[in-house]
C-alpha cells in the first residue's frame, strides 16, 4: 500500500545513497497506543525507502521520553527488527528565525537529512482541533522549546498555527504520509478513543493533505486553526477543488463518524501544567 501511494505521488527524487528521516508522531510512551503513528505503518515506509537504496533514520522529540524509549513501548523497534534503520534522538538544536519573526530552536537532526518524511497520525486535538500532517511538523522544535512556545506564543490558536506553518519553509525536500489506519477521535492529543478508518493518505504538501483529511473526516475546515490560517495566507493546498485524487477520494470514507472537540482549550499551558511537565521531562531524562 505504501508503494502505491508514493508511486502515485511521483516523488521524483533519486533515493539511492541518500539519508531519509522518518518523523512519526511519537508523543509519548504512555497512554493509548493510538496516540502514536502505527508501528507497522512506520515499518512499511522504512522498508520502502530501504528498498530504494536510502539510509533510513527514525526520529522525533516526544513530549516525555526519547525516540528509543517511546519506540520500545509502542512496538516500533520490534516492528522494524531486521530492517537496517537507525533511531535518532533530537538532541541538538539550531536557532532559526521564522517569517513571523519568532526565533525557534529546531532539531538539527530534522534538518540535516536529504529527505524529510512526515509520518503523521490522524487524531483529535483539544487545542488545535485535529492533529494531521501540518501539526506533526511542530515536532521538529526541540524538546522543552515546544512548551516554551506554548507559553510565549500561545495567546491565540491562529497565532500559534501561523508559527507551525512557518516551520514548513525550514524543511528539506519532504513527503507527507498520514496514518489513518486507526484514528483517535473525541479527545487528544494523548487520550482519545479509537476509530477504524483503514486509510493512508499522502501528499507533497502538508496543507493539501490536511485539507483532504478534513474533508474525509467530514469536519468543518474553518474550525481547524491551521487550515484557517493557511487558507487566509493563500496556500494552494487549502483549496479542495484544486486537489487531484489518483486513488480513493474523501467520499469513499463518508460516514466515518469522526468527532473532534467542540470547544478548543487555550494553547497557552496552565502554569502548573507547564512546570510539572518540565519536572517530568527532567526525571525521565535522569532515568534514561
Amino acid at each position: 500500500m505504501v508503494d502505491e501511494v508514493v508511486r502515485y505521488l511521483e516523488f521524483g527524487h533519486p533515493l539511492h545513497g541518500t539519508v531519509v528521516l522518518l518523523k512519526p508522531n511519537l508523543i509519548s510512551g504512555r497512554g493509548p497506543s493510538i496516540a502514536c503513528t502505527h508501528s507497522e505503518f512506520i515499518a512499511g515506509v522504512a522498508a520502502w525507502f530501504l528498498d530504494q537504496g536510502a539510509a533510513v533514520r527514525i526520529g522525533d522529540s516526544p513530549a516525555i521520553g526519547s525516540t528509543v524509549s517511546v519506540c520500545k513501548r509502542r512496538g516500533i523497534i520490534e516492528a522494524t527488527a531486521g530492517l537496517d534503520v537507525k533511531y535518532v534522538n533530537f538532541s541538538t538544536s539550531v536557532k532559526k528565525t521564522l517569517a513571523s519573526g519568532v526565533t525557534v530552536d529546531v532539531a538539527r537532526e530534522a534538518l540535516e537529512c536529504d529527505f524529510f518524511i512526515n509520518l503523521s497520525k490522524v487524531k483529535a486535538h483539544n487545542q488545535m482541533f485535529v492533529t494531521l500532517a501540518t501539526k506533526n511538523i511542530f515536532g521538529i522544535v526541540k524538546g522543552m522549546n515546544k512548551a516554551l512556545l506554548h507559553m510565549s506564543q500561545g495567546d491565540s490558536q491562529d497565532r500559534f498555527a501561523g508559527i507551525i506553518l512557518d516551520l514548513i519553509e525550514l524543511l528539506p525536500p519532504a513527503l507527507h504520509l498520514a496514518d489513518g489506519i486507526t484514528a483517535m477521535h473525541i479527545s487528544g492529543p494523548l487520550a482519545g478513543r479509537p476509530l477504524q478508518l483503514n486509510c493512508i493518505g499522502g501528499a507533497k504538501c502538508p496543507v493539501g493533505l490536511d485539507t483532504v483529511l478534513l474533508e474525509l473526516l467530514e469536519l468543518e475546515k474553518s474550525k481547524s486553526p491551521l487550515w484557517r490560517v493557511a487558507n487566509d495566507r493563500g496556500f494552494g493546498g487549502s483549496e479542495i477543488d484544486r486537489i487531484h485524487f489518483p486513488l480513493l477520494s474523501p467520499a469513499d470514507f463518508s460516514g466515518s463518524g469522526f468527532l473532534a472537540p467542540e470547544v478548543l482549550h487555550p494553547v497557552r499551558f496552565n502554569p502548573f501544567r507547564f512546570f510539572s511537565g518540565m519536572v517530568k521531562r527532567a526525571l525521565v531524562s535522569i532515568r534514561q
